[in-house]
């Protein structure tokens, strides 16, 4: 598999608040891979980072072989590879879910049906005629990663799916996941709960004070638990 995103020496900027300091990550096609850490680590500053969305950044960002770290947001976004999932969701309160799934802007050809889309969140599909505001918190996340499946995107960055949801959609949600990936899907996963996360992900990348303190694949996870609950404590 080739490196579908590739991250080298990342300095990231809020103002003159320095975020990210030289991070390094890589993500291979097909692949599923966790940014773990603390609340306000950078975890979602290097998302933002990827799709421009920060003040400055500085060193080397590709996606698809295409270098894009001098690139404005709209630039990027017209690549058609980048699915983005924000943790405020995104969703439009005041259209209803066949609505809101008609919106998204083709990038791919790969996009989902709604039809698909309701197969894969039955719970979406028993509630379509429902305003985004007459959803619960879970169907909220349901419908803001069913539009980013619409779209196309190859490579999709996720950003804390599971706060503040209750087990039983998180369980749903980590099944979802697995489709995606059996879809061929590359899913770069913010998240703070390594019980969702370990399961799913190929290799975890631990951000500490905007650094990559740690990279612990998959079969090093159950060995190295301990070690990562101290980087998840707050």
């Amino acid at each position: 598999m080739s490196d579908l995103l590739e991250i080298k020496d990342l300095n990231a900027w809020y103002g003159e608040s320095h975020i990210l300091h030289g991070v390094n990550l890589s993500v291979r096609e097909g692949e599923v891979v966790t940014l773990l850490g603390r609340n306000g680590a950078g975890r979602t500053t290097t998302l933002k980072s990827i799709l421009g969305m920060v003040d400055k950044r500085s060193g080397s960002i590709t996606v698809g072989g295409k270098q894009v770290i001098d690139q404005p947001t709209h630039k990027i976004a017209r690549l058609g590879m980048l699915g983005y999932c924000p943790e405020e969701r995104g969703i439009f309160a005041r259209l209803n879910v066949d609505e809101n799934l008609a919106l998204p802007p083709k990038l791919g050809n790969d996009g989902m049906s709604v039809e698909e889309i309701y197969a894969m969140f039955p719970n979406l599909a028993e509630r379509r005629r429902s305003m985004g505001m007459q959803l619960s918190g879970g169907e909220q996340q349901m419908l803001a990663m069913a539009r980013v499946l619409r779209t196309g995107a190859r490579l999709l960055l996720l950003d804390e799916i599971t706060e503040g949801l209750a087990p039983v959609i998180v369980q749903a949600l980590g099944d979802t996941i697995r489709q995606m990936k059996e879809r061929g899907l590359t899913i770069v996963l913010v998240e703070q709960n390594f019980h969702f996360a370990a399961p799913l992900a190929d290799r975890h990348y631990i951000i500490e004070h905007g650094e990559v303190a740690e990279v612990i694949e998959a079969h090093e996870a159950e060995a190295k638990k301990e070690r990562i609950n101290q980087f998840l404590s707050v």
